[in-house]
């Protein structure tokens, strides 16, 4: 499942643009911008601003420019969950991108160094969660490893503002599963999925519905968590 990832922007004091991700993190402080969440802070001699903005393209390339208001980056990078297209992936494989494809133009994503397990490939970015096994082959059928709902819209503004591109993904369904759950339907136009709707379909079927929600929330903290040990151990 493609979920709100965090879109990272981030600037360095007369250094050069990279991070080593593995340095001390300093106490994170919130800001208010155009966006539903950000937090700031010291990564190293770094500052790092995080925001995030709820699914979709057009929410992400929104959190970007209200990021760059008031923050002037050195790179953007696009990171969170996917699913994948691959089916050779497993659940929290890592996959940085080489580009970001959506339907109508393809974006150039620049690599990561990180002695951590990761695969590179295409990253397919679409308006909607991927949701069945049969949609998914035909993504694959173009050449992309897996599916997300957010990057395009970053590595638009990116490009646009001139900044360098990274997009870091990791799995958290797999490329042969259909979705019992209609996320799409329970997407609202803030960018997040509504609870209620969700619950109240799983109501209509329990048995498929519910223990499928219950595994995609241990599969979304377990990718969370080696999201996060990943960009620990690389630099960009």
């Amino acid at each position: 499942m493609q979920e709100e990832p965090d879109q990272g922007v981030r600037r360095g004091r007369g250094r050069p643009p990279h991070i080593s991700c593995g340095a001390e993190w300093h106490s994170a402080r919130r800001l208010v911008i155009g966006a539903n969440w950000a937090r700031t802070f010291r990564l190293g001699n770094h500052d790092v601003l995080a925001v995030a903005n709820g699914a979709g393209a057009h929410r992400a390339a929104s959190a970007v420019d209200a990021a760059a208001a008031l923050f002037r980056p050195d790179a953007v990078i696009s990171m969170g969950l996917c699913g994948a297209l691959d089916p050779q992936l497993r659940i929290a494989d890592v996959v940085v991108a080489s580009s970001v494809v959506a339907a109508d133009r393809s974006y150039a994503a620049l690599p990561v160094s990180c002695a951590s397990p990761h695969h590179t490939g295409v990253v397919r970015s679409i308006d909607h969660v991927a949701q069945t096994a049969d949609e998914k082959r035909r993504l694959r059928a173009g050449g992309a490893m897996v599916v997300e709902m957010e990057a395009a819209g970053v590595a638009a503004r990116a490009e646009a503002r001139g900044l360098p591109f990274y997009c870091i993904r990791v799995v958290s369904d797999l490329a042969g599963e259909t979705m019992a759950n209609d996320f799409n339907a329970a997407l609202r136009a803030d960018g997040h999925f509504d609870t209620m709707v969700i619950l109240k379909a799983t109501l209509r079927r329990p048995l498929a519905r519910l223990p499928e929600l219950c595994r995609l929330r241990r599969r979304s903290f377990r990718a969370a968590r080696v999201l996060g040990d990943f960009i620990a151990d690389c630099r960009f």
